[in-house]
């Protein structure tokens, strides 16, 4: 097998996204929102990394940041092993093919003065792809492939139901051949029985085109389905970083353990042992010392409050950021 195969698709290396904050009337610097403060994890061909948190955790700018879609403070991100931070616009062309995005709102993220068809044409016509009807044959397998009539490519927005239009989000996504695809929380405005349909989609869709996925979500039953490794961040660092098994049957840091605890468990014989984190997430303007998790941990001890803990290796492919472990 060539050094090429075993290349990851994607390659992240201590990435940070620090958002100014601006106060007065010459909007002087105060200080910064550390949204993502240092993060590493890479993707395989035809993997699916599931990244997990609460709200604010920062897994959207994380995604976004990968994608360039905003600019990372600092960092690698190499795609089939390119350095793409510091890229040009136009040197960023090929690799914007490479990389795509699935909205978490169907319906904000559709222009809605454009059909159906124009909208999973557009990415076509931007990178100057075949002719008229050479594009319009591509929509219309998209259409067909992602369980839509290609009858519907005359129709906006309005007229779809929301499983529909994160249908036509996954037509666009899929219309210049990615290799990688950002998920954010793709699932998460849809109900139950349309996210299982999605979610069955989107699998079936990376055994054919051996697609890689960033799947960020909050939902930790839907990232167990689609994910084989995950990682979870709290207060814009990665503190535990394993494949899907070991990360539900064996978690190691405190806050993993409490937000497999807070999941519903659909049988409602098994009784599992809640553990109730104490106070609220601290502000990422103005994050602990320490490890950031010390002020809710129960386990906290002194040199958690001192010092941060690196993340490190307990077991081959497990990684925990945690002085106890």
């Amino acid at each position: 097998m060539s050094p090429a195969a075993n290349m990851p698709v994607l390659e992240v290396k201590d990435l940070k996204k620090h958002f100014p904050v601006r106060k007065g009337l010459l909007r002087r610097t105060v200080g910064h929102v550390y949204a993502v403060d240092g993060i590493s994890f890479s993707i395989g061909v035809g993997e699916t990394l599931g990244l997990v948190g609460e709200s604010g955790c920062g897994k959207t700018t994380a995604g976004r940041a990968v994608l360039r879609l905003i600019e990372p403070t600092s960092g690698s991100v190499q795609v089939g092993g390119t350095e793409i931070i510091g890229l040009s616009k136009s040197e960023m062309r090929p690799y914007r093919a490479q990389m795509q995005i699935i909205f978490q709102d169907p319906f904000g993220s559709l222009n809605p003065r454009m059909t159906a068809g124009e909208i999973v044409a557009e990415p076509l016509l931007v990178h100057g792809t075949g002719r008229r009807k050479e594009r319009d044959e591509q929509v219309a397998a998209l259409f067909a492939r992602v369980g839509l009539r290609p009858a519907q490519m005359s129709n906006y927005p309005h007229q779809f139901s929301g499983g529909q239009r994160q249908r036509i989000g996954i037509a666009r996504a899929l219309a210049l051949g990615p290799k990688l695809i950002v998920g954010d929380e793709p699932v998460s405005a849809l109900d139950v029985s349309i996210q299982a349909q999605v979610i069955n989609l989107l699998q079936d869709l990376q055994r054919e085109r051996q697609l890689s996925y960033l799947f960020i979500s909050h939902n930790l039953a839907v990232v167990e389905h689609i994910s084989h490794r995950i990682a979870v961040m709290y207060l814009g660092r990665i503190v535990e970083y394993a494949d899907t098994r070991s990360i539900f049957t064996n978690a190691q840091h405190p806050y993993t353990e409490a937000l497999l605890s807070a999941a519903p468990v659909p049988d409602p014989a098994i009784r599992r042992k809640k553990m109730v984190l104490q106070g609220d997430v601290p502000s990422p303007v103005r994050p602990p010392p320490g490890c950031h998790f010390h002020t809710r941990c129960p386990y906290a001890v002194d040199r958690c409050r001192v010092e941060s803990p690196p993340l490190r290796e307990i077991a081959p492919g497990h990684q925990v950021s945690c002085h106890l472990r």
